[in-house]
């Protein structure tokens, strides 16, 4: 199938699911495209998609000088490394993987050397794997203080990437516990903090994610086919 149908596809069942489910809020697609070439990106693009996702920071920036569109947005979705924080100024909407406070500071530090805000997701790693990146939920609280001292980054929700387990039900655990923590923190008066964004599903889960409240998800493999590493 066609990038097109894909998108068409996944489009069509996050409506009906909306439906079904009578859900009146939006539901934002982030389309994955590490490893996607531009050309692909302008493809997706074509067919309405403008929120993309990228897990390197080389690979935003090769794709802002390359596509050089406005009305396409970058989002950060990988970790983050600090040393790579002055090349996104500018580049990405937001940043989805803050996890540790030595990445808040040197966002602020950058941000404020250029004027500019880095609108962000605080990225949790519920399951506490040890393969992936994002904070534990015991240090929420922590990172939470030290952004509402910050002028230069703006927290705008959460995001997590689930385990990736067969059984979906096992996984429907993580996303209803993402959402009693963005369901409590909303009901809280922040500086810099808003949860305005729950990011949560990817291609095998985002149908459970949008069932337990998810209202950002970021699919790639189902739109543009198997990855190619090389």
């Amino acid at each position: 199938m066609s990038i097109k149908d894909n998108l068409e596809e996944i489009n069509r069942s996050i409506e009906k699911l909306k439906k079904d489910l009578s859900i009146d809020r939006d539901i934002t697609l982030i389309a994955v495209s590490k490893t996607v070439d531009s050309k692909r990106v302008l493809e997706a693009y074509e067919c309405g998609q403008i929120d993309f996702g990228e897990n390197k920071v080389q690979e935003i920036t090769k794709k802002y000088e390359e596509i050089n569109n406005e009305e396409i947005s970058l989002h950060m979705i990988g970790h983050l490394q600090t040393n790579k924080v002055k090349y996104l100024i500018n580049k990405v909407k937001l940043i989805q993987s803050l996890d540790r406070k030595s990445l808040l500071k040197e966002l602020e530090k950058r941000g404020r050397a250029n004027n500019s805000t880095f609108n962000c997701l605080i990225e949790l790693n519920l399951a506490k794997e040890e393969t992936k990146t994002g904070l534990h939920e015991e240090s929420l609280e922590d990172l939470l203080n030290e952004v509402e001292k910050c002028e230069f980054v703006k927290v705008k929700g959460l995001m997590t990437v689930a385990p990736f387990l067969e059984d979906l039900e096992e996984v429907r655990v993580y996303f209803k516990q993402m959402k009693q923590i963005y369901d409590k923190l909303s009901k809280r008066e922040f500086k810099n903090i808003s949860m305005e964004i729950l990011s949560m599903g990817m291609s095998h889960d985002y149908k459970i994610a949008i069932e337990e409240g998810s209202n950002m998800v970021r699919i790639g493999t189902s739109i543009f086919g198997k990855r190619n590493y090389n």
